[in-house]
């Protein structure tokens, strides 16, 4: 049988996004939906016996499930050519092939989404700093936490006391994490890995394609390297894109310093950061092969998609860059790589922080929802009738 409680769990959780999204344009707080949201379908597709076995049996376990309601199977390839027409183009290949499609996917600009929130945030008087960095996050002898920023524009170091503090920098949530000196800190390390995407903007290309299609990892590269060709609306521009193919820097952040990496290790996660590079060979043999690709090599990757693919048509972009955890776990031992997103909070709740990177932003709202049970179980009872009328 086929284990599918991960593709079923990730999709409870963007569920809850969505009924969240909905209570925001219900409450006209969001005015055009599609300023941030648009419909597309969600695809997987595989090639050889093999892979269109096991994803018929994937199709058949997942089709009884309400929320994969309206899933279609085929493995004809007139009816493939129907749904991803790129794709099938020029395909000599005798091998078999197969996909499923689902309608009711979507496209979602998350930048834009928060810029909406942040807007309203400011229109009810939430004093939101941009260009601020914050260096140092401490305990204070009454309990409070201090946080030293710098006031990047004037130069100037402030600092600011909070009973609570959510720490949600990306990539750069764990060095800050490891500063607050908390015993939930120990013992994490973490690892950057850049994301690069081709990017198509031409227009006679972007126009045959409509849909998120996902392929299958390659035997021995890790969950995050599943290839896919996307069509993205960014700023209402329809492109394609395909990837991730991954970069390494040893910078946290895109725009981070080169010193992360190293900085981030300290005495008490030295020996999981070691462990984790012994166990995780095949991770870094890929990663060493991937940044070594060229760009006709990484073309060639495209054309295992879109067989006639030109490479004037497709520039490369990187995405951004991810921090993957390393941690000590029961099952995993010392230093095991986490491929999920983990919220680390103090014992008493004073202060949070998420790591990780995936699912990522479509599972936000079920992050939040678990920062508050940790950091706040004492309101939670009050709270419940409002956070029901926002999230049914």
């Amino acid at each position: 049988s086929i284990d599918v409680s991960k593709a079923i769990n990730i999709n409870e959780q963007f569920q809850l996004s969505r009924q969240f999204w909905s209570y925001l344009v219900n409450s006209n707080l969001i005015r055009n939906p599609q300023d941030f949201i648009m419909p597309i379908p969600h695809m997987s597709l595989v090639q050889g016996e093999e892979n269109v076995t096991f994803l018929k049996k994937r199709f058949e376990a997942l089709s009884n499930n309400p929320l994969f309601q309206g899933m279609e199977f085929s493995d004809n390839p007139e009816k493939l050519k129907e749904w991803i027409p790129l794709i099938m183009e020029g395909r000599t290949s005798n091998e078999p092939i197969a996909a499923t499609k689902i309608d009711s996917g979507t496209d979602v600009n998350f930048g834009a989404l928060t810029r909406i929130l942040f807007e309203h945030l400011q229109s009810n008087n939430v004093e939101i700093n941009y260009k601020h960095s914050v260096e140092d996050i401490k305990r204070t002898a009454d309990n409070l936490w201090e946080v030293k920023i710098h006031d990047i524009d004037n130069g100037k170091m402030e600092y600011h006391t909070a009973k609570f503090v959510f720490i949600g920098g990306g990539g750069g949530s764990l060095p800050l994490l490891q500063k607050t000196g908390i015993p939930e800190s120990k013992h994490i390390g973490g690892f950057p890995v850049s994301g690069l995407f081709l990017v198509c903007k031409n227009p006679e290309v972007v126009a045959q394609h409509h849909a998120k299609v996902y392929g299958k990892a390659k035997v021995g590269a890790p969950p995050m390297s599943v290839p896919h060709l996307d069509t993205r609306y960014i700023d209402n521009e329809k492109t394609l894109l395909f990837g991730p193919f991954a970069g390494f820097s040893p910078k946290f952040l895109k725009t981070g310093s080169n010193f992360d990496l190293i900085g981030s290790v300290k005495p008490n996660n030295v020996f999981t950061m070691l462990a984790a590079g012994i166990k995780e060979m095949s991770l870094t043999k890929y990663l060493i092969q991937q940044v070594m690709l060229s760009n006709e090599k990484r073309m060639e990757e495209l054309r295992e998609f879109i067989p006639n693919a030109k490479s004037e048509d497709w520039d490369i972009v990187v995405a951004g860059q991810r921090v993957q955890v390393i941690k000590d776990t029961e099952a995993g031992g010392k230093g095991t790589l986490q491929f999920g997103t983990e919220v680390i909070s103090a014992a008493d709740g004073s202060i949070a922080a998420l790591l990780g990177a995936s699912p990522g932003a479509s599972t936000a709202v079920h992050v939040m929802l678990e920062v508050l049970e940790k950091c706040f179980p004492q309101h939670m009872k009050e709270w419940e009738p409002k956070i029901k009328d926002m999230i049914p």
